[in-house]
């Protein structure tokens, strides 16, 4: 699969970002591929059905396998009559093996995973797999099979706000300056309230599924993951092999948001099964199944003081939240995340605790932290400009610090006035009414709000190994997947653009365990990360053509496979003669990180229409404006800031997971009654991507744009339904029964 140089090593370097990276190489090349609204080259193969996704590998003999969900919230199992079906047609084996995973793994990497499907930690959890010929064989013996426990729900906790619930405090992560206490007592206008938002679901179009076969003690698995080179070693331990024995191969991953960050529990035990029955093994989630036993985004409770000054300057600010999560489960949801640096106010208290609860393992989803803070940060702000009197673009300005607050370290960059001000003016927000209520159309009232948007900036280290051949052919490889972001777009940009070889020259080959470990999809971090790798390996390669040509590196340019250096210019294939060059490029974090505080920023407006009768809203039109570093793909850079800003009308008025507090069922548990934001919820929606170039971030620029358009979107969709009919509503999402016992008279 992979193409070397023969007879010559590859050649390497690594890049630490310890220092602000000025090369700005890229502003030097001359082939015009960078930041272009390119087509994905994966596009068609999507389109057309061609590309294959993880259940459609087609193995010889392979099994299929469907997982049995439990009916208990808390418990374990006290016997499971495989005899009842192993006589039903084509059944093969009903497996129960302590490895099998009972949650999904989620940053266990190098650590026993939680295993042993026989204790009972949720209901939905996976407490056996079936295995069958066909897969409606499975799936019959599956609903046939018998499971008896010992049920000990009658002592679940599935409310994180009831009284009995073990709530872990979050002191030792929290932040604590000043006295807020004292700066609210004193303050000249103060907002103190309460938010919730629900929880969510991925809900990511392509379910969990996994193909396991074994060949002379080696585990090969097509599954559906985003961040293989961790996704490596969670298989390797939970099957207790190491993980050079396991190869990972996931070329294309529909969607993922955050769902898919660890190995869910069809790739254990499918690779069990496999083991067993000497024989590939598929396991494919339905959607139900998705729903219940993939992690959720956990619900908040979030308690908001803003103190502030005469002209709105903000003198205190508190966000102290409540999640939940399964006993045992470090993560909680970082719903402070953005808060820690987005706004000045001297005194502050930042904290989020964790109720211990019986229900499905929360994790992350979907811009995890900011997605939930910031709409809520974003409305209380509202709230303060309003009692302040001045307008809420203006607030926000005026609120913009100058170093990190808690950390007192400088920013990188930052954009948010920018993104304010030019969101702003392509909005129209110059027509908005100040007061509720002052615009009616028929039935509906109209209103515009808006809100700022941040997500902090992450680096991961990465590899990446450039090939360039003898005919003017660049090989891109990596195991960094694409969970439909634009990655095997972006890859072949920079590597086209810095060795001058036109897009369809360009080859990336992605998401396969046996290539050098990129970063991963997560964190929005993917394209930054594993790009720079990319960007490195080729500046050696650049490097080793200019030895060549007797010049520096910065006086060579490289154009439609020909490399000119001063007035010599020579086709690639003449310099390389038969042999492939190759370069492997690895990137790490180092101290940027540390010394400077990294965030993408933006900003938000919204017009929405509230129905006086109804209490239905409709967004009838959006505006994001992003700082988001260097642009390597204009049309996926704008496709993710769309699908970002789409989330957010879902979190605003539709999303929300449903769990039977009795019994610890997810009642809305599919895409027909979890309602995501569909066609005819979606309005004109427009995208600024705002100029900026930020050293400290990586070689490239560049910075994360995946989750960013969320991050905060919900909060302009809250503040412009106030705007409009005047009911500020704290419990998200906003359907119309909330709107319409709020409603002024029509």
């Amino acid at each position: 699969m992979t193409e070397r140089a023969a007879g010559e090593p590859a050649l390497t370097a690594t890049v630490v970002m310890d220092a602000p990276d000025t090369r700005n190489r890229l502003d030097a090349m001359v082939q015009g591929v960078i930041s272009k609204p390119l087509d994905r080259p994966d596009g068609p193969l999507k389109v057309s059905g061609t590309a294959p996704y993880a259940a459609e590998y087609d193995l010889a003999g392979c099994a299929e396998g469907v997982l049995v969900l439990a009916t208990i919230a808390q418990g374990t199992v006290r016997n499971i009559d495989r005899d009842a079906v192993m006589d039903m047609p084509g059944v093969l084996g009903v497996f129960t093996q302590r490895e099998m995973l009972r949650r999904p793994a989620q940053g266990t990497a190098g650590k026993a995973p939680v295993q042993d499907v026989a204790k009972v930690d949720y209901f939905g959890q996976p407490v056996a797999l079936v295995v069958a010929e066909t897969f409606e064989q499975a799936r019959a013996a599956a609903r046939a099979l018998p499971v008896t426990y010992d049920d000990q729900s009658a002592d679940a906790v599935l409310d994180p706000e009831n009284p009995k619930a073990h709530i872990d405090r979050g002191e030792k992560k929290a932040t604590r300056q000043g006295d807020l206490d004292k700066a609210m007592e004193e303050a000249v206008h103060a907002v103190d309230t309460v938010y919730r938002t629900s929880g969510h679901a991925s809900a990511a179009m392509e379910p969990h599924a996994s193909i396991a076969s074994w060949r002379e003690g080696e585990l090969t698995v097509h599954g559906s993951f985003q961040m293989l080179r961790y996704n490596v070693q969670e298989l390797a331990d939970s099957l207790g092999i190491e993980p050079e024995r396991v190869r990972i191969l996931a070329p294309y991953v529909g969607g993922g948001f955050g769902s898919k960050l660890g190995i869910s529990e069809d790739a254990v035990a499918a690779a069990i099964a496999a083991r067993e029955l000497n024989r590939p093994v598929r396991v494919v989630l339905s959607r139900q199944q998705v729903f219940q036993a993939i992690i959720r985004r956990s619900e908040t409770r979030q308690h908001l003081r803003l103190a502030a000054d005469a002209q709105g300057k903000l003198t205190g600010i508190g966000q102290e939240c409540l999640v939940s999560n399964l006993p045992g489960e470090s993560f909680a949801e970082p719903v402070v995340q953005a808060t820690t640096f987005l706004y000045g106010g001297a005194n502050r208290i930042l904290q989020v605790d964790t109720a211990r609860v019986s229900l499905m393992t929360a994790g992350s989803v979907r811009a995890p932290g900011e997605a939930v803070g910031m709409p809520v940060l974003e409305a209380a702000m509202d709230e303060l400009a309003e009692k302040v009197g001045i307008d809420p673009v203006e607030l926000r300005k005026r609120n913009i610090p100058e170093r990190h607050p808690s950390r007192d370290i400088p920013f990188s960059s930052h954009s948010l006035a920018e993104a304010l001000d030019a969101g702003a003016r392509q909005f129209g927000w110059e027509h908005r009414a100040p007061k509720p209520c002052q615009r009616r159309e028929g039935e509906w009232w109209i209103g515009m709000g808006m809100a700022s948007a941040a997500r902090v900036n992450l680096l991961m280290g990465a590899e990446a190994r450039v090939t360039l051949r003898p005919d003017g052919h660049v090989l891109v490889e990596s195991d960094q997947t694409d969970i439909g972001t634009g990655s095997y777009a972006i890859f072949g940009q920079i590597a086209g653009e810095m060795l001058g070889a036109p897009i369809d020259r360009v080859e990336v080959r992605l998401g396969d365990t046996a290539l050098p470990a990129g970063a991963g999809s997560g964190g929005s971090w993917g394209a930054a990360s594993t790009g720079s790798a990319v960007f490195e390996a080729c500046q050696q390669i650049r490097k080793r053509i200019a030895e060549q040509l007797g010049c520096e590196e910065e006086e060579l340019t490289m154009r439609d496979g020909v490399a000119t250096a001063g007035n010599r210019r020579h086709p690639v294939g003449d310099l390389l003669g038969e042999t492939p060059l190759e370069a492997v490029g690895t990137l790490k974090p180092g101290k940027m990180g540390k010394e400077f505080a990294q965030a993408s920023y933006g900003a938000f407006f919204a017009e929405v229409a509230v129905n006086a009768y109804t209490g239905e809203v409709r967004v009838r039109r959006m505006t994001g404006a992003f700082g988001i570093g260097r642009v390597l793909n204009e049309k996926t850079a704008r496709s993710q800031c769309l699908g970002g800003m789409i989330w957010g009308i879902g979190t605003a008025l539709t999303e929300s997971l449903e769990f039977d507090t009795r019994s610890g069922l997810l009642a809305n548990h599919d895409l027909a009654e979890y309602h995501v934001p569909v066609n005819l919820d979606v309005p004109e929606i427009d995208v600024l991507l705002l100029e900026e170039r930020d050293p400290a971030a990586n070689p490239l620029q560049a910075k994360g744009v995946g989750e960013l358009g969320t991050c905060g979107a919900a909060g302009a969709v809250a503040n412009a339904i106030y705007n409009a009919c005047g009911v500020r509503l704290r419990d998200f999402p906003f359907t119309p029964d909330k709107v319409i016992a709020e409603l002024p008279a029509p």
